[in-house]
């Protein structure tokens, strides 16, 4: 297995990223995002292109979060999805798509008309972002998947983007170690702290470290059988 460095949820923090990624090694390593580069933080857009750069050039997976999810379901149905987009951190990421061509005359429809005229590649590269990635006994996935299922593989697409507790606490019969964002660790550590989480049965690991919450923003080298290392940049 050639080694994964993954990294938690961005949300826009571009300068946390850069600083992050000082530590790939990208001749050995494989780059892996779980999802979310988007809303809330510092410039969305720029993180998006600097994801699409990377895995132009290099070997880049990144999964779909719920919060490019929540975009896509905006530029489908604008008037019906905006007041929650907006809510959740839409408008950094929209002002962030299409700069100074935001008017606050503009419709619902007007602006994810723009969006997805100004910014048409990266809708695409959302688009085509998976729900997962398995290799050997690990599994990337962003918020986690239902173990209530006979076969994990079946989980339906809202948990993959949106479950909790059931993964987070439930009993781990898949013999899969999952690594996710989602939940900022925050909201699982007793005393309210940003290391990355590890479950008690050590088959689940949260490295959603809450960067634009004012946490860490996590990475984490993966081989064949162990987490090797680990990283985190901090404002």
């Amino acid at each position: 297995m050639k080694p994964i460095f993954a990294v938690g949820d961005v949300h826009g923090e571009i300068t946390l990223l850069d600083e992050l990624l000082e530590n790939w090694n990208r001749e050995r390593e494989r780059l892996l995002f779980v999802g979310d580069l988007i809303d809330r933080g510092e410039n969305p857009a720029a993180v998006l292109r600097r994801v699409k750069e990377l895995s132009d050039e290099a070997e880049v997976i990144t999964l779909k979060g719920n919060h490019e999810q929540m975009l896509l379901d905006f530029l489908e149905k604008p008037s019906e999805k905006m007041h929650y987009y907006l809510s959740q951190g839409g408008m950094e990421t929209i002002q962030s798509l299409i700069g100074d061509s935001l008017n606050k005359k503009m419709t619902p429809e007007g602006l994810a008309k723009r969006i997805k005229e100004e910014a048409s590649d990266l809708i695409d590269f959302i688009q085509s972002l998976p729900l997962y990635y398995e290799e050997g006994k690990y599994v990337f996935v962003h918020a986690g998947v239902d173990f209530s299922k006979r076969d994990w593989h079946d989980t339906d697409e809202h948990d993959f983007f949106w479950i909790r507790e059931p993964f987070l606490f439930g009993k781990n019969n898949t013999g899969k170690v999952f690594i996710f964002g989602h939940t900022p660790v925050q909201n699982l550590h007793s005393d309210e702290s940003s290391g990355i989480w590890v479950s008690e049965d050590r088959t689940r690991l949260d490295i959603d470290g809450g960067a634009v919450f004012g946490g860490e923003l996590h990475g984490v080298v993966v081989e064949e059988n162990v987490v090797t290392k680990s990283f985190s940049a901090k404002k």
